[in-house]
């Protein structure tokens, strides 16, 4: 599957940088692990094969698709 890159927020090569999967239109979002004890503790219906990244609400509205 092919990935497209669509944009990203951030400096010298750094995350956040936000995907599309040109085959589904599914996102891939590179960020930062979110690793805060108190928000991890309230996830529900975690697989262990997630993860969990922050995504500034500014690379969303800049770059994600509108459909």
């Amino acid at each position: 599957m092919a990935l497209r890159f669509l944009g990203t927020t951030s400096e010298n090569g750094n995350c956040p940088t936000l995907y599309e999967i040109e085959e589904t239109g599914d996102l891939i979002v590179q960020g930062d692990l979110l690793t805060d004890p108190r928000h991890l503790a309230q996830l529900r219906d975690v697989k262990e094969s997630e993860a969990f990244v922050v995504i500034p609400r500014e690379l969303l509205t800049r770059y994600a698709p509108k459909e």
